[in-house]
């Protein structure tokens, strides 16, 4: 078969397949041009979810009736300057988006120019172009697309349903309205407005949180630390849920480079590095994030979608990421989400909520248990002097975050008071964030200290298993883990790190053994040494079970206060739930 031209509707057609995959593709693009051309305000009406009606509406700068002529030809753009593809500064530039959607659609736009006397309309229907007729419009554009796909039918079959289609609409306009808080953003649907954000004034910080607030909820921002680093002329700055305030899925993890929206694979597995210590595997956080950088570090011509990027220098973007994070949650110390008590309330009021309890009836049945001292105190842990608070002129305890502990529970919860409430502490989880942040500072400061074992222990653990852990003994050793290959299928263990001298070293051998055979070769050798020191943490960490007496309880208290990232264990669980006494005495019918 000889080689040919392919015709320009063809062209526009498979053009069409990579920027235009579903309606939210085309409210993107379109949302896009609006923004590009300075509107104030956009309105965006659907039906049947785009397939039959998509329609932006914006008070930008209009075009004339030559510019829209020329609007729906391909690779036609007003946002280059010559042909410089490096300092790119607006949201399209390619010159893609309006000739692709009039190749698989019926698309009108309907335009007029600030200061002009009339509008002008235009129509293209599966990539045949009319002729332009003068219109009643006021100044700035309106885009009609209708019968999405109608000239390229087998794509219709790839589409979902209508409320499908909707759901991924409003995410495009959330995305783009977070990065462009002072735009007014509407989304209609029928006869429902789904999606009213008005347009935030103000101070730009303070109208932006406004704007993460109406899109992700008013708690974020009580539940977020604020973050702002630099390096190498790469600025990321934003908010960072968190851990305990998590989500099953990404959605709620909004990234922007350069006020761009992206979905970029570097950002979203430095997102993962930055949470993987403190927050469960099938849990993701809920971040807002936006990096700042010269547009020659970054290249946003990678795909027709411009979804992705790709950064020169992706190491030291990534190592911003997973350290400006980290550093803003360490800095947020034992805060857990304040979400975890809301779920905690309505937990206890069943599954028909909460009801006012009858004479003589309880809510919950909790048997509190009298702690009893031990001969020792819990590893890491530094009993407070006997004498009372108010005696040394001290605060009183209940001032402190997380109170006075009054109660130890089936032998795992301690319960604390404090001025506005109470605290209920899981002791493991709590114990187990302590042991870890000891030894990572341990690590940090040159070796983790060990204890030599009286009797060496053999723990068998099959011959690929002891294969692995005899292959990283020195990493091992470097955490205080002495071992050495003990016959076939086996190891013998002749030091622990000192804080895990009364641990599980069975089960920490065992599991250690596990994490070796996932990490694999992906890993980087700090990543390896803190996912090992989780597994020893949990092993060494005080278990549910155990009797605590008040000066341990209170030791831990104070010492969960002191370290970073205390809200939540080494797995991403809550290590503490707060009740404020408003919301005890309600589920009491005392309000």
């Amino acid at each position: 078969m000889p080689i040919r031209l392919l015709p320009p509707t063809l062209v526009n057609q498979i053009a069409a397949g990579e920027v235009v995959e579903r309606p939210a593709s085309a409210i993107k693009e379109l949302v896009e041009n609006a923004l590009d051309a300075g509107a104030t305000r956009i309105e965006v009406s659907l039906t049947e979810g785009g397939q039959a009606l998509i329609a932006v509406a914006d008070d930008g700068a209009g075009m004339d009736r030559d510019e829209l002529v020329l609007a729906v030809e391909r690779h036609a753009t007003s946002k280059l300057d010559g042909d410089d593809l490096v300092h790119i500064r607006h949201l399209g530039f390619r010159g893609e988006a309006l000739p692709s959607i009039g190749s698989v659609a019926r698309l009108t736009l309907t335009s007029r120019p600030r200061g002009a006397t009339e509008a002008w309309s235009l129509t293209v229907a599966g990539g045949v172009k009319g002729e332009p007729v003068p219109a009643a419009h006021p100044h700035g554009t309106r885009v009609e697309v209708r019968d999405l796909f109608f000239a390229t039918p087998a794509r219709l079959k790839f589409l979902k349903s209508p409320r499908a289609e909707l759901a991924h609409a409003v995410d495009v306009i959330e995305r783009l309205a977070m990065a462009h808080p002072t735009v007014a953003f509407s989304l209609a649907d029928g006869a429902r407005t789904v999606v009213r954000l008005p347009a935030q004034t103000g101070e730009p910080q303070a109208a932006l949180l406004a704007r993460l607030a109406a899109v992700i909820g008013r708690d974020f921002a009580d539940n977020a630390v604020r973050l702002d680093a630099e390096r190498d002329g790469v600025r990321l700055w934003g908010w960072a849920g968190l851990p305990t305030y998590d989500r099953g899925t990404a959605g709620a993890q909004y990234l922007f480079v350069n006020g761009r929206p992206v979905r970029d694979r570097l950002i979203l597995g430095a997102l993962r590095g930055a949470y993987q210590e403190v927050m469960a595997k099938d849990r993701h956080p809920v971040v807002a994030l936006f990096l700042d950088l010269d547009p020659d570090s970054v290249d946003v011509n990678v795909h027709p979608a411009k979804a992705e990027v790709r950064f020169r220098d992706a190491g030291m973007v990534r190592g911003l990421i997973v350290g400006a994070i980290r550093h803003a949650l360490a800095a947020g110390g034992h805060r857990a989400s304040s979400t975890v008590g809301t779920m905690a309330l309505g937990a206890l009021g069943g599954p028909g909520g909460w009801r006012p309890p009858s004479r003589g009836e309880f809510p919950v049945a909790i048997a509190a248990q009298a702690p009893l001292g031990l001969a020792e105190s819990l590893p890491g842990l530094t009993l407070p002097p006997a004498a009372p608070p108010a005696a040394t002129g001290e605060p009183m305890e209940v001032d402190f975050p997380l109170g006075a502990a009054r109660a130890q529970l089936h032998e795992t919860y301690i319960v604390a008071e404090t001025r506005e409430g109470l605290v209920i502490v899981d002791q493991h989880a709590a114990h187990e964030r302590l042991v870890l942040e000891a030894m990572k500072a341990a690590l940090a400061a040159g070796a983790v200290p060990r204890q030599g074992l009286l009797l060496p222990e053999v723990v068998e653990v099959g011959a690929a298993a002891a294969a692995r852990l005899a292959e990283h003994a020195a990493l091992l050793a470097g955490l205080g883990l002495g071992l050495e290959p003990f016959g076939a299928g086996a190891v013998v263990v002749r030091e622990v790190p000192a804080v895990l001298k009364d641990g599980d070293v069975q089960g920490l051998v065992r599991d250690l053994a596990d994490d070796l055979a996932q990490w694999g070769e992906a890993l980087a050798l700090t990543e390896r040494l803190h996912h090992a020191l989780a597994t020893m943490a949990c092993h060494g960490s005080v278990r549910a079970g155990r009797r605590l007496s008040v000066a341990e309880m209170n030791a831990l208290l104070r010492q969960m206060e002191a370290t970073p990232l205390s809200g939540q264990c080494n797995h991403g669980r809550p290590t503490h739930v707060t009740l404020r006494l408003a919301d005890v005495e309600t589920l009491f019918g005392r309000r």
